[in-house]
């Protein structure tokens, strides 16, 4: 047995001692049976009588009983063990004497330990833990990760992790194989996950830890599979997204109201703001100026817009001022960028789920580049007017606008407006031959 054992019979003496008996104490079998009890050898003088009495009592008693004891080794060290004593009846049902099976006080408390330790970890943790066996598939699950994911403790177990995760589930599973092969990470890995919810997928960032499970009681280290602990870090992670996103648009709003200072002409200032704000933010975008105001003679005319810049179709580069012939943009009614002129307020717009050709349809109806697929029109405001819009346009590879973008596509158009709303105040006082400004300047290269 791993823990030592010896017996006694109805008069104390020893009659069993077994080899783990002999590994703690020192004592061999040949030397411990027939001894009477444990007095002279196995404990001091001082304590015979307790220690006697106390074992002897386990025959007359209900169930085990648990004691500690120190015992003398052979070689006069002392060890403090714990015990675990019971009746050994005979056949009339009276005692015949006890057994006693005792092992390392120590030994025994680090047992506890991490018995204590798994039953916290699986009822009380604050994380979510999760043993996977070595086909990949749940074991266990605790209370708090059950609750994560939404399902119960129980219905989790056996089932392959491509039921509970929608996405993230291939990065998942390769780190459990490689811990299996290879053994724990040396630090903690986030990971961003897609639940699977009634309400549709639930997006979520885990930061997870894993330790390789192995057999104590093998020759050899058998894997039992993966020790999965994670923590959810969704809202630290956006809130830290953000925040690095908006150093980063704070940033640009700062270089490129640098650079538009060195322009000699306001209209290729406005130029420099929309390129500056292109960079991480999205694909295409386009300067729309109104060209007859919505009230004019006293009676209601429709918007009319015309293209002043655009992004550059095929290959990156500065945008370019495409406004010369001044002809309207065909726009049919309801165009998004119309709604944000009429409005005087930011306008989000996107294809939807639907398939290439149709998007592509969808864009080129809208006269945007066919690879757009979302779109965030804000309105060119200045000294209380509309002058015109600024739309943003992304690919299928981005995410759709959010409020957040929406905030500082406005921004961005706020410099527009002033620099365009400046540009007309330069042409009137020069005329039309002022329209470059006093020299024709270009500011590009001068914003650093």
């Amino acid at each position: 047995m791993d823990a030592a054992l010896c017996a006694f019979d109805a008069d104390g003496v020893v009659t069993h001692w077994n080899r783990e008996a002999e590994r703690i104490l020192g004592w061999t079998a040949a030397e411990a049976v027939g001894r009477h009890g444990f007095a002279g050898w196995a404990v001091r003088s001082a304590d015979a009588e307790e220690v006697q009495s106390r074992l002897m009592s386990a025959m007359h008693a209900t169930g085990r009983q648990v004691h500690e004891f120190a015992l003398v080794t052979k070689d006069g060290g002392r060890v403090l063990v714990r015990t675990q004593s019971a009746a050994v009846r005979g056949p009339d049902g009276k005692p015949a004497g006890l057994y006693c099976a005792f092992s390392e006080v120590h030994a025994q408390i680090d047992l506890e330990r991490s018995i204590a330790l798994s039953e916290a970890l699986f009822e009380d943790a604050a994380w979510g833990v999760v043993l996977i066996d070595a086909d990949l598939r749940p074991a266990v699950v605790n209370a708090h990760a059950a609750r994560v994911l939404g399902i119960g403790r129980t219905s989790a177990l056996g089932r392959p992790l491509g039921e509970l995760l929608a996405q993230g589930v291939e990065e998942l599973e390769a780190a459990l194989t490689h811990v299996l092969a290879e053994g724990a990470p040396p630090a903690p890995a986030e990971m961003w996950v897609t639940l699977r919810t009634p309400e549709g997928g639930e997006r979520r960032c885990w930061r997870s830890g894993f330790v390789r499970l192995a057999s104590p009681l093998a020759e050899e280290p058998v894997p039992l599979g993966v020790g999965w602990l994670f923590q959810d870090v969704t809202e630290a992670k956006q809130t830290e997204q953000e925040a690095a996103l908006l150093r980063f648009r704070t940033n640009q709003l700062h270089r490129a109201a640098r650079a538009a200072a060195e322009c000699e002409d306001p209209a290729e200032a406005a130029i420099v703001h929309l390129d500056f704000a292109l960079a991480g933010f999205a694909d295409h975008a386009l300067i729309d100026r109104v060209l007859a105001s919505p009230r004019a003679g006293g009676e209601e005319r429709a918007v009319r817009l015309v293209r002043l810049a655009a992004t550059p179709a095929g290959a990156p580069g500065p945008s370019l001022l495409t406004g010369a012939a001044g002809l309207p943009v065909r726009y049919e009614t309801g165009h998004p960028a119309l709604q944000c002129v009429e409005r005087a307020g930011a306008v989000r717009a996107d294809a939807g789920s639907i398939p290439a050709e149709q998007a592509q349809e969808w864009a080129l109806a809208r006269q945007w580049p066919g690879d757009a697929v979302h779109a965030l029109c804000a309105a060119l405001r200045s000294r209380g007017r509309t002058l015109g819009a600024v739309t943003f346009l992304r690919g299928s590879g981005r995410h759709r606008f959010e409020r957040i973008d929406t905030a500082y596509a406005e921004d961005v158009a706020v410099r527009i407006a002033a620099a365009l709303d400046l540009a007309d105040a330069v042409r009137d006082e020069n005329g039309p031959t002022g329209a470059q400004g006093p020299s024709g300047g270009s500011c590009r290269g001068r914003g650093d």
